[in-house]
């Protein structure tokens, strides 16, 4: 039988929203048990940008698939018995509530350690300790203070939140990064600990090589950036890379909102480009032949490579670059990439069964190990798992389970 990388390890998950499911729900993929414990009213986006009445949003089930939900009242008597019991049974814990509510449930860190030492214990939040602490974050205010609207956009217009979701699972990502450094720490320790990820600190990380080019700047414009003018803060530059090699999404037919294909300009590609677009004589043009002459002139070089491309539908202009060994891509919808048929062979478009949903199509795993395969199940319903847990694990007996729910402790 094929085991998983963190089988056997137990993740008490009091996350709720995105960045922190994010986070448990990669650890389940890789084989951890996922227990999420909800307030009884259940995570807030079970309900939100609900499209079928009456049952968990996609919003909910596509970050919280191959877990088990148990539902608890932490703010009552037995519900803090019943949670010490839980973080006791627990390799890891992660939460991301405001700065502070686990503290006020009672279970500071050092109350969370002397239940169990070897428990490690992640906590996501917006910012750091400072001026920020209290502020509240989202996924785009993230965005906006950790570097990334600043240089997203075109210079003659307003910062632009990126559509990829880098405040939250990109913080995500980096506490699962921290959890398994600190789990692995533990086999040589014996001791768990704390960790704690930032939501603007994961998007500046993520945002590195705009910090690289404010430093650059000190030395004069930035000839890879396609601007005209340059003050004393790293400008907004449409899609140039800001790279060692110039890049940029050119207009394909039939002219749709994502008729475009991303193409870079290699030194060894100028050639052949040349021979696409239909001026060979470009080639060997002393103003045109190097990358330093191409430089003061990347919008031109792009709009004589967009004349030719935007004759040719997308796929074309693709396979015809792809021959002469052009790095490129297309600019893929939405709606193509959940019809790709490679990334349905790659397990990265999964179709899942769900018991009030019927089935529907989520994110599979990007992490991909020999020998630990993932298979995705739907996402749990609310309190799905409390007999289980409760009697099965914890050892209560049905009548004070019963009790329990009458109470409203789960």
């Amino acid at each position: 039988m094929t085991t998983k990388a963190l089988e056997g390890i137990r993740v008490l998950d009091m996350t709720h929203v995105q960045s922190g499911p994010s986070a448990t729900q990669l650890m389940a993929w890789l084989g951890a048990d996922v227990v999420k414990l909800e307030a009884p009213t259940g995570d807030i986006t079970r309900t939100q940008l609900r499209d079928i009445p009456d049952a968990d949003s996609l919003y909910f089930t596509m970050l919280n698939s191959n877990k088990r939900s148990i539902t608890l009242n932490t703010k009552t008597e037995r519900g803090k018995q019943l949670l010490t019991e839980l973080i006791r049974r627990s390799d890891v814990m992660v939460e991301n509530f405001g700065p502070g509510a686990i503290d006020r449930m009672g279970f500071t860190w050092d109350r969370i350690r002397e239940i169990n030492p070897r428990i490690v214990y992640a906590s996501i939040k917006g910012f750091g300790d400072g001026p920020y602490t209290g502020f509240k974050a989202y996924e785009v205010v993230a965005q906006a203070m950790g570097g990334s609207m600043a240089t997203t956009g075109f210079e003659d217009g307003p910062p632009l939140a990126t559509g990829a979701q880098i405040g939250d699972s990109g913080t995500g990502v980096h506490a699962v990064a921290a959890v398994l450094a600190a789990l692995l720490q533990r086999t040589r320790t014996g001791r768990g600990q704390r960790v704690n990820v930032a939501m603007q600190h994961a998007v500046l990380n993520l945002c590195r090589v705009k910090l690289r080019d404010q430093q650059r700047l000190a030395h004069g414009p930035l000839a890879e950036y396609p601007n005209d003018d340059f003050g004393d803060e790293v400008p907004r530059s449409g899609n140039a890379s800001g790279g060692g090699q110039p890049g940029w999404a050119v207009k394909c037919a039939p002219g749709g909102p994502n008729d475009y294909v991303y193409v870079i300009v290699q030194p060894a590609g100028w050639k052949p480009i040349t021979r696409l677009i239909g001026r060979p004589e470009l080639a060997d043009d002393p103003g045109w032949s190097t990358p330093g002459a191409r430089l003061p002139r990347l919008t031109k070089m792009f709009q004589l490579i967009e004349e030719w491309t935007s004759g040719l539908p997308k796929w074309q202009v693709l396979e015809q670059l792809n021959a002469e060994n052009i790095p490129c891509g297309p600019i893929l919808s939405t709606k193509e990439i959940i019809e790709d048929a490679s990334l349905v062979a790659n397990e990265m478009v999964v179709e899942v069964a769900h018991p009030k949903r019927g089935s529907y199509v989520t994110v599979g795993s990007p992490l991909k190990l020999s020998d630990s395969p993932v298979d995705i199940t739907a996402s749990p319903l609310l309190g799905e798992h409390n007999e289980e847990i409760y009697i099965g694990e914890l050892g209560l007996g049905d009548e004070e389970l019963r009790l329990l729910k009458q109470g409203g402790v789960i």
